[in-house]
């Protein structure tokens, strides 16, 4: 039998491809993986016809059946692994000031799809001149801290006899964080409108019109929090050299805090690798689409962390429901659960006396068609089975057009 060239295989994958057997990205990826795979073997015709029939076959195999319970499948899916995830946290990168929600507590977080979470993370990767300098990528990552007065003095003082505030800076610290005495001055200048005046190369004197000690307590707290340099939300940035990314390994920066918008905006950031564990700064920069994506990532990577297999396609069904609207909601009673048409599916699920009333209040009316609702007042719903209804016809000779064959004539036999 004749070979398949390698012509004839993209040939007849490209037939394939736009044949519609398979619809959409579906196909798109797994013709590339089969023209990847198929190139390094040596087949007849017949075979890769063979291949492209098995290929049909089990798509179909792996599609939802008409009726089938998805979301309850999901629910179940995602639940019941959930009841064996850890309560624990992680210590990044082996530093103990920056940590990692892990586990339920951050499963919890991306359901509830929380507008502040515990321990948001931001993977800094560098465009390729400074991925591989040090000097530049230490550069980037003293342009991205958060660097306030508190973190580079070694001291703020009240001088009660000169009614001022005496600021004793860490020369050290200055260097480490490339900053001068000269740019702190000036930002303390620009920030309380009072002259600053240095002393000795390290001492920064400013003069109040305040004399009680309370007025000079809260002025010094405003002062120690007084931003120099770097991006809000910002606490702290570690720089890693990766080996495994790029030929010879790259340095990356990761963040305590996140600030996408912001960050990708920096001279050196490379804009198409940066990711944040924030979802809504991710739907804020990127939209919602991105957005959803994240999701399914940080959802998986939370399983997967855990040891435990849940197929996509159940994280996946969560994403959707979360992002359909074109914003992030929650799963729960503040967001889709407590967004649904139906009263009983509103009061089944959280504060069941408070949704009953309100609906008496405002004479609202359930047409029962959902599924929740359904099973509350004990009628057939619309899953498996309940979604088929099936017509009888009560007279087949007026409907019918045929002539229906002759009822033999039953005789009783006499004794």
């Amino acid at each position: 039998m004749s070979k398949c060239t390698i012509e004839y295989i993209e040939k007849r994958l490209d037939e394939f491809k736009s044949s519609g057997q398979v619809p959409g990205i579906v196909v798109s990826n797994l013709v590339d993986k089969l023209e990847k795979r198929l190139e390094k073997q040596t087949i007849t015709k017949k075979q890769l016809e063979s291949i492209l029939s098995e290929v049909v076959m089990n798509y179909k195999f792996a599609q939802v059946d008409p009726g089938a319970a998805v979301g309850t499948i999901a629910a179940q899916s995602i639940g019941e692994p959930g009841t064996q995830m850890t309560l624990r946290t992680f210590h990044f990168a082996g530093v103990a000031e920056m940590n990692v929600t892990l586990g339920l507590p951050r499963l919890i977080e991306i359901v509830d799809a929380r507008k502040n979470p515990s321990t948001p993370i931001m993977t800094i990767y560098l465009a390729e001149d400074y991925a591989t300098n040090e000097e530049k990528a230490r550069e980037v990552a003293q342009q991205i801290e958060l660097t306030k007065i508190e973190n580079i003095a070694s001291s703020v003082d009240i001088d009660l006899w000169e009614n001022a505030i005496e600021v004793n800076l860490d020369l050290d610290l200055l260097k480490n964080k490339n900053i001068t005495i000269e740019e702190v001055q000036d930002r303390l200048q620009y920030r309380r409108k009072n002259e600053v005046e240095i002393i000795d190369g390290y001492k920064l004197i400013i003069k109040q019109d305040e004399s009680e000690l309370s007025s000079l307590q809260r002025l010094r707290e405003k002062i120690r929090d007084i931003a120099i340099k770097g991006l809000k939300g910002i606490k702290r940035v570690i720089i890693r050299k990766e080996a495994n990314v790029g030929e010879s390994g790259e340095y990356v920066i990761y963040s305590e805090g996140s600030n996408f918008m912001q960050v990708l905006r920096i001279p050196g950031v490379d804009p198409k690798r940066t990711y944040t564990t924030h979802l809504h700064e991710i739907a804020e920069t990127l939209g919602i689409e991105a957005a959803r994506n994240s999701i399914i990532r940080e959802s998986r990577k939370v399983l997967t962390e855990q040891g435990l297999d849940v197929d996509d396609r159940h994280i996946m069904l969560v994403a959707d429901l979360m992002t359909s609207s074109g914003e992030i909601r929650q799963i729960g009673r503040h967001g889709i659960s407590g967004e649904k048409n139906s009263v009983i599916a509103r009061a089944s699920f959280e504060v069941t006396v408070k949704h009953l009333l309100q609906a008496a209040t405002r004479g609202e009316i359930d047409n029962l068609t959902g599924i929740t609702e359904n099973v509350v007042v004990g009628q057939m719903i619309s899953l498996g089975t309940g979604v088929v209804d099936i017509g009888i016809t009560p007279n087949y000779r007026e409907f019918s057009t045929e002539e229906p064959e002759p009822v033999p004539e039953i005789v009783a036999e006499e004794n």
